[in-house]
């Protein structure tokens, strides 16, 4: 057992900036950070991140910054927003995460309703959008910026350069050499550290807040059962105002003193993961689909012989998957190469979390022998409180409790389905401003997850359906689970995004989106002509190929749940256009809504959708969609 693993490893260390000074203190040389800048890795070392919050701690002294007011953080996964959350942490502050590709909306709602009084911006684009909406946000006093590229024409009086802030902090630091000391000390585990955003699948997020002392023990509980060790190395690519990305990239590495790298773009995000070799990772479901997708898309380019082996090799790997061992035929034709073209050769654990992951996804890649791990949590609860243990895996479910954790079923059914009700060591101490919101959702102590689920008998393994409020109903009196129907399908290399429908409907049917960047790559080689998306998703090929993966998928499940009636979508689901979350999840009642009249024509005898819309894109742009969706009838009404 590792000394993360240990309960009494925390001692007095209960915040952040207290863990940050102790690994400082006793391994400055040690490598904790690594950032790809021009292709080039730059290195910082305990001591470094420590010297880097210094300056910035003691900048947001110099600008008057107090306990309990809170600092935002708007920008890329880089070192610099670690460093700017630890250091507010420093001065008393609470740090506020906003995803860097939020709309002006998004950002001046949780600006304002928190009242912030300096953000971290990383680079012009971020400050643009701060200054935008600045006039709406009257306790905003500064926004400190670190890229100082393209910065010279601005003169707002709220600017400062991080460099300019660490030159006040040199200043403060020779006339009072014990401050910073003093301001960690002061800190006390049980404050409030940072306020961290839910998932908001039908209105503005809610902010949780979140303790530091609870956030370290909940998780040194997650290390007792999912084990790093110092020197491991973690790539960072999901956005650090999520829960789990605060637990992987923050939380964990102050415990065992693993390494994080932050990759360059994430267009790059695979090369960079494969020049570090991490030992652990943590991808969303979406990026999982999307590189399943990606090595099937190559396979069908490839030649005939190397298709064979490909698919002799999965065949091979998949049975001996069934039969609880490993496949050498397969890891050596295969599966070995393979996990190097993508960098996990070295994963000694990966995981997938923030919504479900498909099972023929999690199949295929622990068929390929990477050790993948389903989680499950909210951020409320300091995120994953259930993780499957390395040597007992089930595609189906996402694992056992943590230790320190509880899980319950409230008001089970005759099958034991209820809803899952759990607490942690890392429960949250409310929500921001909203007394109401915690009392609704903190029952005696134990939090209201609003997900449906039951224990496997044999395992104990906990199944999670979906979202009580989304599982459905037909006219027929037929239950689904949407989420499960989606996930099947986003299996395919062709579909993106998948929304089932149906309920109070007499059979199910599904919008999707297609998956462009490989539909692109595969109309080219056609020599098929099209122009954009829409135009690409119109195509009559486009629908046949898409129509033999919904059809392969409707043989999986059982007849009264099979998709009678489907079209494809003329864009993308966007997060942007309130169509998603953040975090990639359906926001169901803005699809209901915004797709109404394309919808009540799955349900109709029409043919054809006549669709006359405006698309907007991120910078502001707009462009005009006239077409025709078809709609695809695979069976009767009846079956």
């Amino acid at each position: 057992m590792t000394q993360a693993e240990n309960f009494d490893f925390l001692g007095d260390r209960d915040t952040f900036p207290k863990m940050l000074r102790w690994n400082a203190r006793h391994w400055p040389g040690e490598l904790a950070m690594r950032e790809k800048d021009f292709g080039i890795w730059k290195l910082f070392t305990w001591q470094d991140y420590l010297d880097q919050v210094r300056a910035l701690a003691l900048g947001l002294t110099t600008l008057g910054v107090k306990r309990g007011e809170v600092v935002a953080l708007l920008g890329k996964n880089r070192p610099h927003w670690v460093w700017g959350e630890v250091a507010a942490h420093v001065v008393g502050a609470m740090s506020l995460g906003i995803y860097q590709d939020s709309m002006g909306a998004e950002a001046t709602y949780l600006l304002s309703y928190t009242e912030t009084a300096v953000v971290f911006a990383e680079d012009e684009e971020q400050v643009d959008k701060l200054l935008e909406i600045a006039d709406q946000l009257p306790a905003l006093r500064h926004i400190v910026y670190f890229d100082p590229r393209g910065m010279r024409k601005y003169h707002d009086p709220r600017l400062l350069a991080a460099a300019e802030l660490g030159l006040r902090a040199d200043r403060l630091l020779a006339s009072d050499p014990g401050l910073f000391d003093r301001l960690i000390e002061d800190g006390k585990g049980d404050e409030v550290a940072i306020l961290c955003t839910t998932s908001g699948t039908t209105s503005h997020p809610k902010l949780a807040m979140m303790q530091a002392g609870a956030l370290l023990r909940h998780g040194l509980a997650y290390l007792q059962v999912d084990a790093k060790r110092p020197g491991d190395n973690y790539v960072s690519v999901l956005p650090l105002p999520w829960i789990m990305e605060q637990i992987y990239a923050v939380v964990q590495p102050l415990l065992c003193r693993s390494i994080v790298n932050f990759v360059e773009e994430p267009e790059t995000m695979m090369a960079d993961m494969r020049e570090i070799g991490p030992h652990f990772i943590l991808l969303a479901p979406r990026m999982w689909e999307a590189i399943a997708a990606e090595v099937r898309s190559k396979m069908m380019d490839s030649t005939r012989f190397k298709q064979w082996i490909f698919n002799r090799a999965m065949g091979w790997g998949m049975r001996a998957l069934d039969q609880n061992r490993r496949s050498f035929l397969a890891e050596w034709l295969l599966f070995r190469a393979l996990r190097d073209r993508l960098g996990f050769s070295f994963l000694r654990s990966a995981a997938t979390g923030g919504a479900a992951l498909g099972p023929d996804t999690f199949r295929f890649f622990l068929a390929m022998g990477v050790p993948l791990r389903q989680i499950y949590g909210q951020t409320e609860l300091s995120g994953a409180y259930t993780v499957h243990r390395a040597d007992d895996v089930d595609f189906d479910t996402v694992g056992l409790a943590m230790p320190g954790s509880e899980v319950r079923i409230d008001a089970p059914d005759a099958n034991g389905v209820g809803e899952i009700v759990a607490r942690t060591l890392g429960m949250f101490a409310g929500y921001y401003k909203n007394p109401e919101g915690s009392l609704a959702d903190l029952v005696d102590g134990w939090m209201k997850t609003g997900d449906a689920g039951y224990f496997k008998t044999e395992s104990n393994h906990l199944v999670v359906i979906d979202r009580i409020k989304d599982i459905a109903t037909t006219s027929l009196d037929v239950r689904f689970s949407p989420q499960f129907i989606e996930n099947k399908l986003k299996f395919s290399p062709f579909i993106a995004e998948a929304v089932i429908l149906g309920h109070g409907k007499p059979y199910l049917s599904a919008l999707i989106c297609i998956r462009y960047s490989i539909l692109s790559k595969w109309a080219e080689q056609k020599a098929i002509a099209f122009t954009n998306y829409a135009s690409l998703a119109s195509l009559d090929a486009v629908y046949g190929l898409v129509q033999r993966e919904v059809e392969t998928v409707n043989k999986t499940l059982p007849e009264p749940q099979r998709i009678r009636k489907f079209l494809l979508l003329y864009k993308e689901l966007d997060a942007d256009d309130g169509e998603l979350t953040r975090t990639r999840k359906v926001r169901r009642g803005v699809i209901n809504e915004k797709y109404g009249e394309i919808i009540d024509a799955l349900y109709r005898d029409q043919t054809e959708v006549p669709v006359d819309a405006v698309i907007t894109y991120q910078d502001g742009t707009t462009t005009r969609v006239q077409t025709r969706l078809r709609v695809v009838t695979l069976l009767s009404e009846t079956g």
